[in-house]
């Protein structure tokens, strides 16, 4: 299991330190959570603070967009060269077209599916994607608690991917912890974002480790 801790949780007062702190502890990616106040009640950040957290990463970025105009925003972020950028199939209306034109900066392009969404809702796209998020929980705020349905979503979207895309990889977001890690596993996730279970711990080496089981 790869983990990707998100800096939504983390000391924004010590960013750098925190970033290189989960870099050494062992993390895989580094979660970065974009929110624009319209598509969730939340704002977060802008490349003014994700550009200095990419030159101080050891590891890639995983941002996930969770705004209304997706193509301003991934033209926006692209020059942060992450490694994914994922967009919300609920708030994009050519998705096709968005894939591509992250796919074309050198971006694997990802789609998240909110709680209430199926995975068939994005069957037909699974080919053009190296990755899917399913949301564990409401996205807009951190430390909100697991959404136990999503592991037999995640089974169902499994499934799909080993018809569709077997190299497509599934990314749970919300709610992980070291009670769930292991069904999460079992049902064919390959990545896990965490924030408040590793940020708020007081060893995040030892958190990251008991995720990547």
């Amino acid at each position: 299991m790869l983990v990707a801790p998100s800096i939504l949780s983390a000391d924004f007062g010590n960013l750098a330190s925190e970033i290189k702190a989960i870099c050494d502890a062992g993390c895989d990616l580094i979660h970065v959570d974009v929110m624009d106040g319209h598509y969730v009640p939340n704002m977060t950040i802008g490349p003014v603070v994700v550009n200095p957290v990419a030159k101080v990463a050891t590891k890639p970025l995983d941002i996930h967009l969770m705004v209304e105009n997706n193509t301003f925003f991934v033209e926006l972020f692209a020059p942060c060269k992450p490694e994914y950028i994922s967009f919300h199939i609920e708030s994009e209306n050519h998705p096709h077209r968005l894939i591509q034109k992250i796919r074309d900066y050198g971006i694997k392009p990802a789609i998240v599916l909110n709680p209430h969404t199926p995975p068939e809702a994005i069957e037909y796209l699974l080919e053009d994607l190296d990755m899917v998020l399913l949301m564990s929980v409401n996205p807009g705020f951190g430390g909100q608690k697991f959404i136990p349905s999503v592991i037999e979503k995640a089974k169902k979207l499994k499934e799909l991917i080993n018809k569709r895309n077997p190299n497509c990889l599934i990314e749970v977001d919300g709610g992980v912890n070291d009670k769930n890690i292991h069904e999460l596993k079992e049902a064919g996730v390959d990545i896990v974002v965490a924030g408040s279970y590793v940020f708020g711990n007081s060893d995040y080496s030892k958190a990251i480790k008991s995720l990547q089981v």
